[in-house]
């Protein structure tokens, strides 16, 4: 009966892919566990207009501030998404008031649901690509260059020297925390990589 040798190179690559397959699962599920721990705020400018550009940062600070205010006593991921539910139609009035006040006169639709975020880098720390739930507030046709944060935990308001202490607080983890901030050497690289795996996760269907 013939029997097939499989050679050194053979067994490399095999043993090569297993470990390939198993970081990649790792990855996808911390990746799953900071999406489930975290809302972005993500705000979409009419155009890309230099006065719709700016338009959208003042809208962006209005809702900032309030949002600070609405989730500064959010034990955990849940209540949060609760309160920012419930807190929509005053948000969409506070964008409205902005935006009137700026004399502009366009609609601005505020909603709270998944949303896909690219790889983002900010000022100390970096998220992964992948599916959110998010803050979004779109205003007029919703069709410029949108901007994104962290409103839960505040991370896009907080110093980068008190941004550990912030997500802990709100329920990250230690190795969450260590994942996302520069602490990590090279978690840039690492993200993109786990960002191919989501893609092909998204193309084999989740």
């Amino acid at each position: 009966m013939y029997q097939y040798k499989l050679r050194k190179w053979e067994i490399a690559l095999l043993l090569a892919l297993a470990a390939a397959l198993i970081w990649g699962a790792w990855s996808l599920q911390r990746q799953d566990d900071l999406e489930r721990k975290m809302i972005r705020l993500h705000v979409i400018a009419n155009s890309d207009d230099p006065a719709d550009q700016a338009l959208k940062l003042q809208v962006r600070d209005r809702v900032l501030a309030l949002t600070t205010d609405i989730l500064r006593s959010s034990a955990d991921m849940d209540q949060a998404r609760t309160r920012l539910a419930h807190a929509l139609p005053d948000l969409e009035s506070a964008a409205a008031e902005e935006i009137a006040r700026r004399g502009c006169d366009y609609p601005v639709r505020a909603s709270l649901e998944r949303t896909e975020f690219p790889l983002k880098t900010y000022d100390g720390f970096a998220l992964p690509a992948g599916e959110y739930t998010a803050l979004r507030l779109v205003i007029g046709e919703g069709e410029g260059q949108n901007w994104w944060c962290v409103v839960f935990p505040p991370l896009c308001t907080t110093a980068a020297t008190d941004l550990p202490e912030t997500a802990v607080a709100a329920g990250l983890d230690e190795e969450d925390v260590s994942l996302i901030t520069e602490e990590n050497t090279g978690y840039v690289l690492k993200f993109r990589s786990v960002e191919l795996w989501e893609r092909l996760r998204q193309w084999l269907g989740k």
